[in-house]
């Protein structure tokens, strides 16, 4: 007994700890995920093979700012178009190059329970602190309220690591009901939620009614990070942060310090080079930016492709009229 706990500890603090609970010797501990994440993107050499180096080079570059940690495998990083080898391998290397006490978070979601449930004991494997599971959609007309609970509910019962839900109806076209979450962040392996819809009243909603479970909302977005905070969220996986890590992490700090005026500005100033690496332009747009403040972006894998001129200069003056380029 006592070397499966000492394996279990190496590998992860909450194998161990989820062991302990099934033995009844140990309470779930609060993961704090207060702070900024960037839901980093998978960097391609030009023949689309994973560019190893230039994740590493850009993990280096990101630990120098006040990042909480780093989301991989997110929408932005294209992990629709990486294989299952390529996926766990991702959450290897970035484990390995995160500075101290930066979380990783993995996105482990896949269309079936079964597959998601396998995904995230890889990831946990590979050295995930935190499993965050996407809306099942491909079959979205049967994706209500009930199934989506079924489906969580036997994830974080398999997951030897917190899960957080994460909901992104731009791109799934499935909305997290509110009713479902309440009931969900009852569940003591169920530690938050990404919320990207952008909907400050139902942010705030899932704040009040979850008060007293160990549970944390999480924006989704850059656009409206300041309005989230101040519902009640506890940080952002932004994507802006993968090109402005400084100035969004400054937003959450001018929030905590009560320093409205200046926060309300920095979130003005944030809104349309956010918009242009997300709705507008997307992963190439967001690619492409990268560059411009000395991280790798790189290509990004068919079928997206690189932007047309005339959206690189659009793109390129969301950054410069608001004072950032």
């Amino acid at each position: 007994m006592a070397s499966t706990l000492l394996s279990l500890a190496r590998r992860s603090p909450f194998s161990l700890v989820r062991s302990l609970q099934r033995a009844g010797m140990a309470t779930a501990p609060k993961l704090d995920l207060s702070g900024i994440y960037p839901p980093i993107v998978t960097p391609f050499n030009d023949d689309e093979s994973i560019a190893w180096d230039k994740l590493r080079s850009n993990i280096s570059k990101w630990n120098q700012h006040p990042l909480a940690g780093f989301l991989v495998h997110g929408s932005n990083g294209e992990f629709c178009y990486l294989n299952t080898q390529e996926r766990v391998e991702v959450i290897k290397a970035v484990k390995e190059s995160a500075g101290p006490g930066k979380l990783v978070l993995a996105g482990s979601g896949c269309e079936s329970t079964m597959e998601t449930i396998s995904m995230t004991q890889a990831m946990a494997d590979a050295g995930a602190d935190v499993a965050v599971v996407i809306t099942p959609c491909y079959f979205k007309g049967k994706m209500t309220g009930p199934v989506l609970e079924a489906h969580y509910t036997a994830v974080a019962d398999a997951s030897p690591i917190p899960v957080v839900l994460y909901s992104v109806p731009a791109n799934t076209t499935i909305d997290l009901p509110v009713e479902s979450v309440v009931r969900l962040s009852k569940h003591p392996n169920i530690i938050g939620m990404k919320e990207s819809g952008g909907d400050i009243t139902k942010i705030g909603s899932m704040v009040y009614q979850t008060k007293g479970e160990n549970f944390q909302l999480i924006a989704g977005s850059a656009s409206f990070l300041l309005p989230s905070l101040a519902v009640g969220a506890v940080g952002g996986i932004c994507a802006l942060a993968n090109v402005l890590p400084g100035p969004v992490c400054q937003l959450q700090q001018l929030w905590t310090e009560n320093r409205w005026e200046e926060a309300k500005e920095l979130q003005h100033r944030l809104i349309a080079p956010n918009g242009a690496v997300t709705k507008q332009f997307g992963v190439p747009g967001l690619k492409e930016s990268m560059g411009w403040f000395g991280y790798y972006g790189g290509p990004t894998r068919r079928p997206l492709v690189p932007l047309a001129e005339g959206e690189s200069k659009a793109l390129e003056n969301c950054f410069t009229s608001t004072g950032f380029k």
